[in-house]
């Protein structure tokens, strides 16, 4: 066995409370190497007096999973005193190790509890806890300026009529509260159950990143009034509402960095900032940190406790008095830890179960360990989806390792709560990076629906709008239903139909890669309750595939859940897909 692959360390993604109970326990090791491993663990206390040994227990593992390097181990354990030591049995063929603490041994070291990995206390307080609500919610991401105008009085000087020309950085069409209020019955036919508003604060942009005022909504999409009776409207419909927060940076008109733009080193408001000399200078270069190096967007210095103080009311400030369900966290990466400590403080002091979501694009575990974050935007899974499916640009067993690393990477009740994105605001569209190929985007919607985490829809995707990179991306909405895709929105809405109705498409199964063929794409994956199962298996091809596929066990009845056709119970189903099909089968004991 190659030792120099395994690895394990306690916390974090290899061993953590799943709940305040229960115990998960993660090891790696590399691929195709070890034919099995078991958990050697007990009580530290547990002492065999008579012959001055520690009592212990063996379990097995199981391989949740493989990517290109590595096996991935994983076992659940319920200490019946909320203490754990433990070492692993590692097996291959004939040669037995115990990995430890303190290394290798060839016989089990019962003499000393030293040697072993140590949980010390399994205390509640500790345990990893998102809203459970998050997990049954499916997402739609709006761009307030471009999804509906529906009250024109408010419309920002020099508005443009309704999608008359295409979306450019600086043009305005007067999008607003009053016109997500009118289309929401729309979003509950769909079966949209969260919204996620990119920012709608006091800004001169039409994307609102550069925020003047945290406190004040943009007059161009309606006063205080209005969007309490969005978020009330929202709520009596099943629907949650989530903010975007952009506390690493404000607008270069905010009150505060024009003081200093005034004032210099004599405005109070210096220090709010990273400001390196003065007088402010923005060309070529700002002497300021930025976002980037925008000089519309400076940065704040989220460790100065006024800006502190004023950041952390206006978290508590929008759920108090309207009852927001969620914030995300623009440039989420970029701020310190501890400000988010106290942010999560704040705002679950006033709401236990409100959303906490990160935008962060690489590894995200040190801020998903209890004490920031409820989740990070899961851009690993987005890149793989689209390069799979959309763009053909690696094959499925490239695709499935990759999935296999985002699902170990993370906790599985992080996993549960990650939000699953196809595109947004600042990408493409999805159906421009398909090629304008419907049937890719279908088996993209497919699959995000049917993986774990709580996925997130563009608006407009669902009935087939385009769009290139920003501001491509962000063309008003289509309301002329002679212009929609309405196959293509009956499709999304079925599959969030299946996802509401069986537990087991969701977050309520177990997701298990079963069979690929790298030569034609084939995939074939799992929902395991302890019910039922559901088989999905795709065709990531353009030409007829013939499938033989042998299932797990015995099932009393199988149901093709897309044609709701009933088939005969078999271990074994031989059937043909058509290029860029898919078949759902769902096994019931």
């Amino acid at each position: 066995m190659l030792k120099e692959a395994i690895y394990h360390r306690p916390k974090n993604n290899f061993a953590y409370a799943y709940d305040e109970k229960t115990l998960h326990i993660r090891l790696q090791s590399k691929k195709d190497d070890l034919h099995s491993v078991d958990l050697v663990f007990g009580d530290p206390y547990d002492w065999d007096t008579h012959y001055n040994r520690w009592n212990t227990t063996q379990k097995e593992m199981t391989k949740t999973g493989s990517d290109e390097l590595f096996d991935y181990w994983l076992v659940e354990i319920q200490p019946e005193f909320r203490r754990l030591r433990y070492g692993f049995k590692l097996t291959k063929g004939n040669e037995v190790q115990y990995y430890t603490e303190k290394g290798y041994f060839d016989e089990l070291p019962t003499d000393d509890v030293a040697y072993f990995f140590c949980f010390p206390f399994l205390n509640k307080i500790d345990v990893f806890q998102a809203p459970t609500w998050v997990k049954d919610t499916v997402w739609y991401q709006i761009f307030p300026e471009r999804f509906a105008n529906g009250d024109k009085t408010i419309d920002p000087p020099g508005t443009l009529p309704w999608g008359s020309t295409e979306p450019t950085p600086t043009n305005f069409f007067g999008g607003d509260f009053e016109g997500v209020i009118q289309n929401l019955d729309y979003l509950v036919e769909l079966g949209v159950t969260g919204i996620y508003f990119t920012p709608i604060f006091k800004a001169t942009s039409n994307h609102k990143y550069d925020t003047i005022d945290y406190l004040e909504l943009d007059p161009q999409f309606g006063d205080k009034e209005t969007f309490r009776r969005l978020v009330k409207t929202c709520h009596q419909k099943g629907i949650k509402v989530m903010l975007d927060a952009v506390f690493n940076h404000s607008g270069y008109y905010s009150p505060f960095f024009q003081d200093v733009v005034e004032k210099g080193e004599a405005s109070k408001y210096k220090d709010w900032f990273h400001i390196r000399n003065f007088p402010i200078v923005t060309e070529p270069t700002p002497n300021y940190d930025t976002f980037a190096f925008t000089y519309m967007m400076p940065k704040l210095n989220t460790e100065h406790p006024e800006v502190k103080k004023y950041l952390l009311d206006v978290g508590r400030y929008w759920i108090e008095e309207f009852d927001i369900d969620g914030w995300r966290l623009d440039v989420a990466n970029e701020v310190d830890h501890q400000f988010w400590r106290e942010f999560r403080t704040a705002v679950k002091d006033v709401k236990p179960d409100v959303y906490i979501l990160g935008e962060i694009w690489h590894d995200s575990m040190p801020w998903l360990q209890g004490d920031q974050f409820d989740a990070v935007m899961n851009y690993p899974f987005t890149t793989a989806v689209l390069n799979f499916f959309a763009k053909n640009t690696i094959d499925v067993t490239e695709f499935t390792n990759i999935l296999s690393n985002v699902l170990h990477s993370y906790p599985n009740n992080v996993n549960e709560v990650a939000f699953n994105l196809l595109d947004s605001h600042d990408t493409p569209r999805i159906l421009t990076i398909a090629k304008n190929h419907k049937e890719k985007v279908k088996l993209l919607y497919l699959f995000q629906m049917s993986f774990i985490g709580t996925p997130c829809i563009y608006y407009g995707d669902e009935i087939g709008m385009t769009g290139e990179m920003d501001p491509g991306c962000r063309k008003c909405m289509e309301w002329n239903p002679a212009e929609q895709d309405l196959e293509l929105f009956s499709h999304v809405k079925k599959l969030l139909e299946l996802r509401r109705t069986f537990p087991e498409f969701g977050n309520g199964g177990e997701f298990k890669i079963i069979d690929t063929n790298p030569e034609t794409n084939y995939l074939v994956y799992a929902k395991t309750s302890n019910e039922r199962t559901i088989y999905f298996v795709v065709n990531n091809l353009e030409q007829q595939l013939d499938v033989s596929l042998s299932l797990s066990q015995s099932y009393q009845q199988l149901i093709n859940l897309w044609t709701e056709d009933t088939l005969q119970p078999t271990e074994h189903l031989e059937f043909q897909l058509n290029p860029l099909d898919f078949k759902i089968i769902l096994a019931k004991h």
